[in-house]
């Protein structure tokens, strides 16, 4: 199981997101964990792609209905344990916050 740690910036981010948009996050990121766990090739559902212009900085989509597709920003981490992948969640919310990912 990948270990994770979130900077503040992501909690409050997080916090201003509706009920449904968190639900919505927390089925990617089980998604996410699979395929981590399973060599890290991510389905193209979770349309997961480097950040322009942000070395080593990652986004994760997924639909949030009927609005627009929430994203949210992560890096790798150093390994906790070896052998495990570390994840730093950094923002989460829509389009936005590719300004300051």
């Amino acid at each position: 199981m990948p270990t994770y740690e979130t900077t503040p910036r992501f909690t409050a981010d997080l916090h201003r997101l509706t009920p449904a948009q968190r639900r919505r996050f927390r089925q990617a990121v089980a998604a996410f964990v699979e395929d981590l766990r399973t060599g890290g090739h991510f389905r193209a559902g979770l349309r997961v792609k480097r950040v322009q212009r942000a070395s080593g900085i990652y986004e994760l989509t997924w639909s949030m209905g009927t609005g627009p597709a929430g994203r949210a920003t992560w890096q790798y981490g150093p390994a906790l344990r070896p052998g495990v992948q570390h994840v730093i969640w950094r923002r989460i919310g829509t389009h936005d916050i590719l300004t300051g990912p």
